[in-house]
């Protein structure tokens, strides 16, 4: 549940039918609050749907005479986000409480879809606990907070220690700069044959997740790491004609024309993100993977692909910036909220749930089940959080220098640029120059002109 699909392109329009059978409804009970959220596709893994279930029993026993009914929308990322924006157009079929992705919250904000919840969170003084960068990530541009996070994540580079072990590296693996990790990845392919020595995500069958555990991973650690190479906040525009654009195509470009990377045709397959967690690493058949901190919710006892060796298997790194400058690693942060639609039949109720699921010891439970980084101090600072799972420390740690995305509403038009410029120099339609100038026109039209030459 990560944000990893291609931005809604083409709307799937939903049959009346449908949509009376998922919407809170005009005289839906007062007494009953409806929730939407997304369940994962692969039947193996409903972490989402068994904690949802403990919080409806915790729930309606501490408020007698008040049901939860939740609604799961069953649904690749991208079907997700169609089926939910249809919903929320009308007051007949909008939840009372919704599961929204920071890359498209402000979208949805801008349609008029979602409530502002300040009037709630002055009052809630568990909003005190919430650091100030995830609640950024629901703060639109007039000031006003429609979501409430419930955790976040942030990326880095695992590695094989077998693969290093055979390619003569070091087990405590930590790159200085991209070279190294081009170094590294040569060194793979020159030494453990039959292995792909890096996968870095791109295109745009892999979405957003090419566009943030790939480019931007690049990107924002080609700069000082206090400036945005992607939107300038001072001038409220967006960034075209960079270098360091360039610079991050580059090295997709790099990593595919020396055949570092995976065969072209399975980087484009909109299914290989599933590959890499539940075949590639699990098998010994990538070497380093940038990727996101979630990725042991797949391994965990019960789950889709069970892995309990991968503590043991695995090393973590942190992505490295350009050059090796300050601050030295770089990270992205995303994640989801609980979001009340502007149209909700109950919000107060709705409210009075997301305050049971995120009281302290219940956000905890969530965090660990789901291999989410905290977003509450309280938890980031409990040992049982930091010793409840390998890694958790490493990417937690990483919050502190990690970058949001500018998830403006024009972000998902952005994203999908970014996504057809790394495609042209991944399958070697497009030059380097090419691909950017092509970025930089699409980057115009996605907003409004709204654009500063860097």
């Amino acid at each position: 549940m990560r944000p990893t699909a291609t931005p809604l392109l083409l709307a799937t329009l939903l049959t009346a039918t449908a949509l009376s059978a998922c919407g809170s409804g005009s005289g839906s009970s007062p007494d009953t609050v409806k929730i939407s959220f997304k369940q994962s596709t692969d039947n193996s893994i409903r972490v989402m749907d068994t904690y949802l279930g403990q919080m409806k029993k915790e729930f309606e026993k501490a408020n007698p005479g008040k049901k939860v009914e939740l609604v799961p929308i069953k649904a690749p990322d991208s079907e997700y986000y169609t089926k939910l924006q249809q919903m929320l157009r009308s007051p007949k079929t909008a939840p009372d409480l919704v599961y929204e992705d920071t890359f498209l919250i402000n979208s949805d904000i801008t349609s008029g879809y979602l409530k502002p919840l300040d009037a709630y969170l002055d009052k809630w003084p568990d909003w005190n606990q919430f650091i100030d960068t995830a609640k950024s990530a629901a703060k639109a541009q007039d000031g006003k907070t429609y979501g409430v996070p419930d955790g976040t994540d942030t990326r880095g580079l695992w590695f094989d220690k077998g693969v290093f072990q055979k390619a003569g590296l070091p087990a405590d693996w930590q790159p200085k700069s991209w070279d190294d990790v081009l170094s590294a990845a040569r060194t793979i392919k020159r030494k453990v044959p039959g292995v792909t020595p890096l996968n870095v995500y791109t295109g745009k069958p892999a979405g957003e997740a090419a566009t943030m555990q790939g480019f931007e991973m690049l990107l924002y650690g080609t700069g000082d790491g206090k400036t945005d190479p992607m939107y300038d906040t001072a001038a409220k525009k967006w960034v075209a004609g960079s270098q360091a654009f360039k610079d991050a195509l580059t090295f997709v470009e790099t990593v595919y024309k020396e055949k570092l990377g995976p065969d072209v045709s399975d980087a484009l397959d909109p299914n290989f993100p599933t590959t890499v967690r539940g075949e590639l690493l699990p098998k010994g058949k990538l070497g380093i993977n940038l990727d996101g901190s979630w990725l042991p919710q797949d391994w965990q006892k019960g789950a889709g692909h069970e892995w309990p060796e991968w503590s043991q298997k695995l090393g973590l790194a942190y992505m490295p910036t350009q050059h090796g400058q300050a601050p030295g690693k770089v990270s992205m942060s995303g994640g989801w909220t609980w979001a009340i639609p502007s149209k909700a039949g109950n919000p107060d109720l709705a409210f009075k749930f997301v305050e049971t699921m995120q009281t302290k010891a219940n956000a905890q439970k969530w965090y660990i089940a789901n291999s989410g980084i905290a977003v509450r101090k309280d938890v980031a600072s409990d040992p049982a959080y930091v010793q409840a799972q390998p890694g958790i420390k490493f990417f937690t740690d990483l919050v502190a220098s990690t970058h949001y995305r500018p998830a403006y509403p024009a972000y998902p038009k952005v994203s999908t640029a970014v996504q057809e410029a790394m495609e042209g120099v991944t399958t070697g339609d497009s030059s380097v120059d090419k691909a950017a100038s092509g970025y930089d026109e699409e980057l115009k039209t996605a907003t409004d002109g709204q654009v500063v030459r860097k």
